[in-house]
């Protein structure tokens, strides 16, 4: 193997947000949670990938384009919100250097005037509005290796009761995928890193050929394989299943010892719609009258105090670079401790939410460019992606993964605790009904056909995992349980007009209106073998 590096780096952004689009309001709070992810990550990363393609600099990265989050990238209806947020955060901003200008946050905030108005013309003019195909073209360069996950992010092992509800989250996955990107993917990344024995099975089934564990469902795999975490395990049904690097995530990850918690990065929590007085920001809060978030934050992490210090994005853009070159050298070290005779080249795994860089941690998205351009001059990492991997010469062992997640405690508590529990005998319940139905129906066409497959819209929403984990988390908790029950209520609603009559086909077509994604969806999918 000579002439390889000593070890490849394989990034993974797990790029997945729940779908949340309510036509029914003009402005609704938990639809910040996409026009956010697009501001500072999604439209951020893709910026990158362009810069870095045009100046040639190499890369590869691993990217989830889960199928509710590119639905919602694709709808309309929340483009068109999308841009209207966009136009009011630039006038902000503008309102902003006028109100700080010959003060010490003048700079600040036409640090933040720029931005805005750079990623306007980005969408508006270089994309047009179409971020979704902007990535297609770096999918066909082979630099980005675009995965899929199940179609509402569902928790598998648990809707694993009900054995053909995995296989439509699954089937859903891939052919949202491969209808919006032109052809199927490759990988997918398992709702929450979260493996049952046999679910190898049902990827294989699918055309899947690789997905990604957590550390121990590799290092707990049987037979133990030899290389650790640090090359694929080939599974009982032929796919490779990757694993985390815990060395890799320990520095990013970490409270302590974590890169994001440096004092010269900016503070996620100060906002100037908390800051300032309440009349002059509520234009601008994408709320129905509480205080929120408008992205204008002016306070660096400064440390352990609410006495926070002004913001500096040099200095902080700066800070990103050094740290990326850190974790460049650092992974070198690895690379020469993990094989220091230079027998084999392992392969280190670094998953992470893709929303950990820029709205999380504001400047991880230059952390990432930082990476790449810090590894083209390396002699020993490089980076690179499964399809990549998958066409040379690599090492691999053989076994079956252990079932974990990558919850708190490793397993499935998360999802399964005295918080949510109440969720599951419903999802259960709901979805061994619509396999009977899917059975039963075979031969069903023309509006009863329409009803099932929106039954079957339904039933995938309530089971993304989602829901569960905000009620455990405590956040959001009102909304996740009703989003729960309003698509469980809307299913019964379906089913009972299908079953008992009267067919009410306005009724039909306001549900319709409200949950409009995947469009190809076919109720038979839910039928058993």
């Amino acid at each position: 193997m000579s002439g390889q590096p000593s070890s490849r780096l394989l990034w993974v952004l797990h790029a997945h947000l729940p779908y949340v689009r309510h036509p029914e309001h003009p402005v609704f709070l938990e639809e910040n949670w996409f026009f956010e992810g697009m501001l500072e990550t999604y439209l951020p990363l893709s910026m990158v990938f362009d810069r870095l393609t045009g100046e040639g600099v190499p890369w590869k990265l691993t990217m989830t384009l889960s199928p509710s989050l590119v639905s919602m990238m694709t709808d309309p209806l929340l483009s068109e919100r999308f841009s209207r947020r966009l136009d009011l955060l630039c006038e902000l901003s503008a309102r902003e250097c006028d109100r700080t200008r010959g003060t010490e946050w003048s700079d600040v905030a036409e640090f933040y005037r720029d931005r805005f108005e750079t990623l306007k013309w980005y969408w508006q003019e270089d994309l047009h509005r179409d971020l979704c195909g902007r990535l297609r073209i770096h999918m066909e360069s082979g630099r980005l290796d675009g995965i899929t996950c199940g179609a509402t992010h569902g928790y598998l092992p648990l809707l694993a009761v009900v054995p053909e509800t995995v296989q439509v989250q699954v089937e859903v996955g891939v052919r949202t995928f491969d209808r919006v990107f032109g052809s199927p993917p490759k990988g997918i990344w398992i709702p929450e890193c979260a493996y049952f024995e046999g679910l190898d099975a049902v990827l294989a089934r699918n055309g899947l050929s690789f997905f990604f564990l957590e550390s121990h469902g590799l290092l707990y795999a049987d037979p133990s394989p030899p290389g650790g975490v640090y090359a694929p395990l080939r599974t009982p049904a032929g796919l490779l299943a990757y694993a985390r690097d815990p060395d890799s995530s320990k520095q990013i990850w970490s409270q302590d010892e974590g890169y994001p918690g440096d004092w010269n990065y900016r503070d996620f929590y100060r906002d100037i719609g908390y800051d300032l007085p309440y009349e002059y920001v509520r234009p601008y809060l994408h709320t129905d009258g509480p205080r929120g978030m408008t992205g204008l934050k002016y306070y660096r992490i400064t440390g352990k105090t609410d006495n926070k210090t002004r913001y500096e994005p040099a200095v902080a853009m700066g800070q990103a670079r050094t740290h990326a070159r850190d974790f460049v050298r650092r992974k070198e070290d690895q690379a020469r401790a993990l094989a220091p005779g230079g027998d084999w080249v392992p392969t280190v795994v670094c998953p992470f939410d893709a929303e950990l860089f820029g709205h999380w941690w504001f400047e991880g998205v230059s952390f990432l460019e930082g990476l790449f351009r810090e590894a083209a001059g390396s002699q020993t990492v490089s980076f690179t992606n499964p399809t990549s991997l998958a066409a040379g010469e690599h090492w691999e062992s053989e076994g079956s993964p252990e079932p974990s997640s990558w919850g708190v405690n490793g397993y499935y508590e998360v999802w399964l605790n005295d918080s949510n529990d109440w969720v599951w005998p419903l999802l259960v319940d709901a979805g061994r009904e619509m396999v009977r139905l899917a059975g039963q129906e075979q031969g069903a066409n023309g509006i009863r056909k329409e009803i099932l497959d929106q039954m079957s819209r339904e039933l995938l929403l309530a089971q993304s995992s989602d829901w569960p984990f905000l009620m455990k988390m405590g956040t959001a908790v009102s909304y996740a349980v009703r989003r729960v029950k309003d698509h469980l209520f809307h299913f019964r609603v379906l089913r009972d007009m299908l079953t008992s009559g009267p067919i009410r086909p306005e009724v039909l077509a306001e549900v319709q209106k409200r949950s409009p994604l995947f469009p190809d969806l076919d109720f038979r999918s839910f039928k058993s073998p």
